[in-house]
């Protein structure tokens, strides 16, 4: 990859991997995953950028509910960036766009949470701004829906974003 690359993460948060009305595909999986890509692009110098979903205060994702927290397992340091947003769109009235500027960053590789909403809008709209755009592949998740299960919903993903509006690549294939 490029110096121009940064790490995406979207919605990785204790409301949404915690909830148990709507368990999160693997997430233990997926926490590991995403780790891992964060070790990685340390050691590389790339930019780390959190995407942080934001409700209403008194909404488990509400400003500095315990929910609302970053999950610990891939928790932030003090050298990456951390996003707030309030759509599914990581883009729309964030500053996202505005810090991508700034470093210079040509290449986003994108995780998170979940598959059919932020994922899948943020994965459309970089490709709309012009970002060359890397979807990894499994390290991205949901929970079943009435009509398709987890695994039904991010391979169906997989296959309409993939050569489309982003590459698809398996974690461990990843490099910075």
């Amino acid at each position: 990859m490029t110096k121009h690359t940064a790490l995406i993460i979207i919605d990785v948060q204790v409301g949404i991997i915690s909830d148990p009305d709507y368990p999160i595909s693997e997430a233990e999986a997926l926490l590991g995953k995403i780790r891992m890509l964060i070790d990685k692009a340390h050691a590389s110098q790339a930019p780390i950028i959190y995407i942080q979903h934001t409700e209403d205060d008194q909404e488990i994702l509400g400003r500095g509910n315990p929910g609302w927290a970053i999950h610990p397992a891939i928790s932030p340091l003090d050298t990456d960036y951390t996003v707030t947003k309030k759509t599914p769109d990581s883009f729309h009235n964030t500053k996202l766009g505005e810090i991508l500027t700034q470093l210079e960053i040509q290449q986003l590789v994108i995780v998170g949470l979940q598959t059919e909403y932020c994922v899948d809008t943020s994965c459309r709209r970089a490709f709309s701004l012009g970002y060359k755009t890397i979807l990894v592949k499994d390290a991205h998740s949901t929970s079943d829906s009435p009509v398709l299960s987890a695994l039904q919903i991010i391979a169906h993903h997989n296959r309409v974003l993939g050569g489309s509006f982003v590459t698809l690549i398996d974690a461990d294939k990843i490099i910075f």
